[in-house]
């Protein structure tokens, strides 16, 4: 049985609205910010009180300083080679900003409201959301609705208020697939990631657009489902390597999927890449690890959660000064990198 949905908290939007003043005059009454007219500080506590706003605890605890505490949120869909590099992003990146960095894991199957509350008691004032807690709607606006601070990390959509940072996952796909059929592959597949993350949708996209670009047809027995986990990609390799007429060529929607392909290739005393191409994404530390290692597009994750301990500091800086908020998107560049794992098809 689903839980009903929490009546939705009063943002300071709602506060501006409702005194008849713009956000940033509601911003600074409620900071306590001067240049504010005795009018205008009277509708905003006027406001507060009839809608019942309570401001974040952690902002208002910490204006006018430069220390401020922020959540890296995950959730037990991202990888651990994900999670790590976004870490060490942060973690360099948030004592540069004068931020302190706290990590918050969501548990498996909580509410929105019950992550929101959760993220609320840590007394952040801002959040850094990978996916595919990015493109979770309810959560991103209960945690708005506390007035905290969100940036997200390659979320699907693009809203006009939204501070994010991504990269193109799309055209990253095709890249790569193109790479594959001028080394002369025609017969590709494809291990998909976690359905829920909106990434895996955009690679799909892009690997069947250069199938089509290029006039090879999509044969659905080669596009294999997985959950970007090393076990799923054991699974879907075996399967793939088990048809009669098994690929040429094997792009994995990340890089532990392909590392998993590169160990069943391995079992079944397949050479890799004279017998198979094998290709990633991520260009994790697993991926020149490994044996042979692996091409695979390096998607700037670290810089990732840089830019986005970047906006932050951005967004608490204008909220300080008692300012309009700041909108800021930062879209990355990819490299497709390759290594030893891909070759010209063998000839039979």
């Amino acid at each position: 049985m689903e839980k009903p949905p929490t009546a939705k908290l009063p943002t300071i939007r709602d506060v501006a609205a409702h005194a008849g003043v713009s956000v940033m005059t509601a911003s600074r009454a409620i900071n306590g910010k001067a240049l504010v007219s005795d009018k205008a500080r009277r509708a905003v506590e006027e406001a507060v009180r009839a809608l019942g706003y309570v401001p974040n605890a952690s902002a208002r605890a910490l204006a006018g300083s430069a220390d401020r505490r922020v959540a890296l949120l995950h959730s037990n869909s991202t990888t651990s080679a994900y999670l790590g590099e976004l870490l060490l992003g942060a973690l360099s990146e948030a004592p540069l900003r004068h931020l302190h960095l706290v990590v918050e894991q969501c548990a498996p199957g909580a509410f929105a409201g019950e992550i929101v509350d959760q993220v609320a008691q840590a007394h952040v004032a801002g959040v850094i959301l990978p996916p595919p807690l990015c493109d979770w709607e309810e959560l991103v606006e209960g945690l708005r609705a506390r007035d905290i601070v969100v940036v997200s990390v390659a979320p699907d959509r693009d809203a006009p208020e939204m501070l994010a940072v991504g990269t193109d996952d799309r055209h990253a796909a095709y890249d790569l697939t193109r790479h594959l059929i001028e080394l002369g592959h025609k017969r590709i597949a494809f291990i998909e990631g976690n359905p829920r993350h909106r990434a895996n949708a955009r690679r799909v996209q892009g690997f069947r657009d250069a199938l089509a670009q290029h006039g090879l047809d999509l044969d659905p027995d080669l596009i294999v489902p997985g959950d970007f986990s090393y076990r799923s990609g054991l699974d879907a390799a075996d399967r793939l390597m088990s048809l009669e007429q098994r690929p040429t060529a094997i792009f994995a929607c990340n890089d532990d999927m392909a590392a998993a392909a590169i160990t069943v290739a391995h079992q079944r005393r397949i050479n890799v890449p004279a017998d198979i191409s094998i290709c990633g994404f991520d260009d994790t530390p697993l991926a020149s690890a490994i044996w042979p290692a692996l091409t695979t597009i390096r998607q700037p994750i670290r810089d990732m959660s840089r830019e986005a301990i970047g906006l932050l500091a951005m967004r608490f800086r204008s909220q300080d000064d008692g300012a309009e908020d700041i909108i800021g998107k930062v879209k990355l560049d990819y490299q497709l990198i390759r290594r030893q794992s891909d070759a010209v098809p063998a000839r039979h």
